[in-house]
């Protein structure tokens, strides 16, 4: 089996490894999210792929993404939460599944393990997104609770892997913020970018919804939701005005705002340029919202990509040796380091 790419050096915003952890070590401590979620066993990493945009090689990154994870020796589920265009089986050339999230939101499946299908990769499975229903991208908020819920309880594989719709919709977002890491593909085109930030700006204002609660600061995020001049616009803005009225609640506040960290991925890069699309954009979040990000890295454009798609097969497959391929598989590695794990320890 072909070796990971050793991977670049870490930035220095991110987190550190967990010390003491094995590739099979369970996780009891899940992120905040939407309120009435609560702490549980869960998959020991939760990986969110998502986008500003439709066609920017979302599903291709979490398809390749779970091949090399499992490639690796972990044990990974892909679930498929584009529900308005789901497609995800197609990546991984298995065929119109028989059963999908709707027979587990709507048919009264009992768990997710009764949709699962196999991908004919070793320690690779699949749940394919809802495709029989005009309103499956409009899950009703008892419905997003159950599968929120759910996905957080999975014990069963070390990597769960959520390739997600396009947008900012609440639901979309909702299945961002439940990661540890919410990768976001762009583009190195301005259009691509702008969707990018306007997604991760989308998603810290959720997440601060989410808060508001507990610190008693829903006037507060009234105000930074706010259009009109003057409003808050960066995480240091909004911990000083709670540090006015209750320096405690700042500092938790603080703390459970920086834990929102968003990792770069950028799709078709042409030229060295594009290449450093991923860290510009690191350096300007940075900057103007206050907020660290992660640039994982870039993937060359090349043809064997597509021609995968059209096989219906992962490039990583397909073929390994291409420059796409190493990308990914080097992307795979940073988080393998990133979770405390020597991505060459971890290849059978």
């Amino acid at each position: 089996m072909r070796a990971f790419v050793k991977p670049a050096p870490l930035p220095p915003s991110a987190p550190a490894p967990l010390a003491g952890t094995s590739p099979r070590a369970g996780n009891d401590a899940s992120p905040s999210g939407p309120a009435g979620l609560v702490r549980r066993a869960r998959a020991r990493r939760i990986i969110a792929v998502g986008g500003g945009k439709g066609g920017i090689g979302k599903s291709m990154v979490s398809a390749n993404l779970g091949v090399a994870l499992a490639q690796a020796g972990q044990k990974v589920l892909l679930v498929d939460a584009d529900l308005g265009g789901a497609n995800l089986h197609t990546c991984l050339g298995v065929g119109p599944p028989e059963s999908t999230l709707s027979d587990f939101l709507r048919r009264g499946k009992a768990n997710l393990e009764e949709v699962m299908v196999s991908t004919g990769v070793p320690g690779l499975s699949l749940i394919a997104g809802a495709q029989d229903s005009l309103d499956a991208a409009n899950l009703k908020y008892a419905q997003k609770q159950k599968l929120l819920r759910t996905l957080l309880s999975q014990t069963t594989a070390d990597y769960l892997i959520l390739d997600l719709g396009a947008g900012t919709s609440f639901n979309t977002l909702d299945f961002f913020l439940i990661a540890d890491h919410g990768l976001l593909v762009v583009l190195p085109e301005p259009t691509s970018v702008e969707n990018a930030y306007r997604f991760v700006k989308a998603a810290f204002f959720r997440k601060l919804q989410q808060t508001e609660a507990r610190y008693g600061i829903q006037d507060m995020v009234e105000g930074a939701l706010s259009t009109r001049e003057g409003g808050l616009r960066t995480l240091h803005d909004i911990v000083a005005q709670v540090r006015r009225k209750a320096p405690s609640d700042a500092e938790r506040l603080e703390r459970e705002l920086a834990a929102f960290h968003v990792r770069l991925v950028v799709n078709q890069a042409r030229t060295d340029a594009d290449e450093k699309v991923g860290a510009a954009m690191v350096s300007a979040w940075k900057k103007f919202f206050g907020i660290d990000m992660d640039d994982l890295g870039a993937l060359r454009h090349d043809d064997e990509a597509w021609r995968a798609v059209r096989k219906r097969k992962p490039v990583l497959l397909e073929r390994p040796d291409s420059p796409v391929s190493q990308g990914l598989q080097r992307i795979a590695a940073r988080i393998l380091t990133l979770d405390g794990i020597s991505p060459e320890s971890a290849i059978p």
